[in-house]
């Protein structure tokens, strides 16, 4: 299987582009109903690909626009575009915003009262619809796909696509089932969108999705307006007062990131008791305090946020200035991925990393309980399949984790590559049926192997992490090439980042010093070839004629002339050494005698 690099730039030929014609509507929509006069990066090549029916995966940065990539082809193409969202926040800023435009939007999720969804299936009914919003748990319903079987599907857009792969840090399983309902739909064209950057994760995107490697496009990660900057913490508590110290400094909307939620809220507490108004978002707060923690910030009541990563999808607030990262990500993509959020409006934005070694060690504790063992799989497999039930409601992560002593996370990825194989069944409230697992221990024991080459990889990435909190050269550059991009500015260096801010005041002091020391270089040099003089000696100075010299020094000769009744001082480099009239030689000669 192909490896596909996530910044491959693949351009469509002369023969893959669309009509003059139809780019021309592009245009005028784009104008007309966006309001915008041109297309970024990557948004052309993707909206051609979009229109001419081919599946395409877009790897664009966040901020790069990735919605209007199906938002301004759905309103051209013949038929219903669906989009499965993983976030209904997220889902319902787009379907605001196709509503203000009078683009035909409905939208069904679990948030949606009775009475939204029956007038939205039947405005679908009667093919009323150009955009449709969705769940990938209600794609994944047998009864939606047989309704969406009654349509005709223009294009199926998968956004967040990172969350469709098991390598993924944002894995939904649901997306998992995505590739499996393609079929059963007559396989409509697949539009993919994510900002991620491993290459193994757009090696699965693009594997479910039947996406072949010329469909795969990105878009440049560089973005001028975010300067990014590192500082190496002596111990916890001085990164904390630098933490309350950069908050301070910064006006703006401010988000915290923090590895662990012990962190977030030694963070939180912090800035509490320093004054700032402050929130905090991380997974063991409750649903309803997350919700609001997260709509008081992006309506900008709240104007700094803490929160672990938990805190990711759906951020689309334009106005962050500051992203400041308190403990290290687990690699360069995560770590863009969150420091992206920043500066979406296109102005000047900090992305902050304050580097305390010892936080590598949190990271490789996380490393240690991610991937399960053959080991954990056949642990799980014997409790499963022994039909001992933890009670009559049957097995729930709780309590396999409970029973099996075995962390949560090993054992989420073991049931989700088993729900994947068909060997168990997870329904909404998490219970688990059981079929025929033991059947599925063969290829579950060849899955788990392939977590060994991805533990390997997490850790190389968790040194490239390293590696660019320690360097001393351009931080965009240390980005790019770990995401195996050209660099985009001359000489390797952004004149942005701290380093090369540094590097630029260094270059300007040694000038400074070099102007400085160079004249009195200068003067030493012309010093020693300069001729030096003596009383007595015969020379000549322009405009003044011959002379004698009366004295002398490093700094000023003075001359005689005619009778020794004019006598002046001039600088040495102005008196030239003369050759003695012969007359006067022998009147000197005989004077002597």
């Amino acid at each position: 299987m192909q490896v596909l690099s996530s910044r491959s730039k693949v351009r469509p030929t002369s023969r893959q582009t669309v009509s003059a014609r139809l780019r021309q509507r592009v245009t005028r929509q784009l104008r007309r109903l966006f309001g915008l006069q041109r297309l970024r990066p990557g948004q052309q090549e993707t909206i051609d690909r979009v229109l001419r029916g081919l599946n395409t995966l877009a790897v664009m940065p966040t901020g790069a626009g990735k919605s209007l990539c199906y938002q301004l082809p759905a309103t051209l193409l013949p038929g219903l575009t669906v989009v499965i969202s993983p976030l209904i926040a997220l889902m319902q800023d787009q379907y605001d915003r196709l509503q203000q435009l009078g683009v035909a939007t409905v939208q069904l999720n679990s948030a949606l009262d009775a009475e939204t969804q029956r007038e939205s299936l039947l405005a679908l009914d009667l093919r009323q619809v150009r955009v449709l919003f969705t769940t990938p748990e209600r794609f994944a319903d047998p009864a939606f796909q047989a309704m969406l079987k009654q349509q005709q599907l223009a294009l199926l857009v998968v956004d967040e696509a990172h969350c469709i792969s098991r390598w993924g840090h944002d894995f939904r399983p649901a997306f998992a089932e995505i590739g499996t309902a393609l079929l059963e739909l007559d396989s409509p064209p697949v539009l993919a969108l994510t900002a991620t950057a491993a290459d193994e994760v757009i090696e699965d995107i693009a594997t479910q999705l039947r996406i072949p490697a010329a469909g795969v496009l990105a878009a440049s990660s560089y973005r001028p307006n975010l300067r990014f900057g590192v500082e190496t913490m002596a111990d916890e508590a001085a990164k904390r007062r630098r933490t309350v110290e950069i908050v301070a400094e910064e006006q703006g909307a401010v988000i915290v990131y923090a590895t662990t939620v012990k962190a977030a809220e030694a963070v939180h507490s912090a800035l509490l008791e320093a004054g700032t108004d402050a929130d905090l978002y991380h997974g063991k707060l409750s649903a309803p305090r997350r919700r609001a923690s997260q709509m008081a910030f992006m309506n900008g009541e709240t104007r700094v946020i803490v929160a672990t990563n938990a805190f990711g999808l759906g951020i689309d607030k334009p106005d962050i200035r500051l992203v400041l990262h308190y403990q290290l990500p687990p690699g360069l993509d995560a770590y863009y991925q969150e420091a992206g959020r920043a500066g979406r409006d296109g102005l000047p934005a900090r992305c902050e990393l304050l580097f305390l070694a010892g936080d590598r060690a949190v990271q490789q504790f996380f490393l240690n309980g991610r991937y399960p063992t053959a080991d954990d799989g056949r642990a799980l497999v014997g409790l499963l399949a022994s039909g001992n039930a933890a009670d009559a409601s049957g097995w729930t992560l709780a309590r396999l984790k409970e029973r099996l002593q075995r962390p949560a996370a090993k054992l989420r990825v073991l049931l989700n590559l088993m729900r994947g194989e068909r060997l168990i069944d997870i329904d909404r409230e998490g219970r688990i049926s059981v079929g025929a697992v033991t059947a599925g221990m063969v290829q579950l024991d060849a899955m788990l192997a392939g977590y060994v080459e991805r533990s390997e990889q997490d850790r190389a990435r968790l040194e490239q992490m390293v590696a660019y909190a320690q360097t001393g050269a351009c931080r965009w550059r240390a980005l790019l090439e770990g995401f195996q991009e050209p660099l985009p500015f001359a000489d390797g260096r952004c004149l942005q980042c701290d380093n090369c801010r540094r590097m630029a005041r260094h270059e300007v002091e040694l000038e400074r010093q070099t102007e400085q020391i160079l004249p009195k270089l200068d003067g030493d040099a012309a010093s020693s070839q300069r001729e030096s003089f003596s009383p007595g000696d015969y020379v000549r100075v322009r405009r003044y004629g011959a002379g004698t010299v009366v004295d002398a020094s490093n700094e000023a000769v003075t001359v005689a002339f005619g009778e020794a009744s004019e006598r002046r001082s001039f600088r040495p480099d102005f008196v030239k050494r003369a050759r003695v009239p012969r007359r006067t030689a022998g009147a000197e000669i005989a004077a002597s005698a």
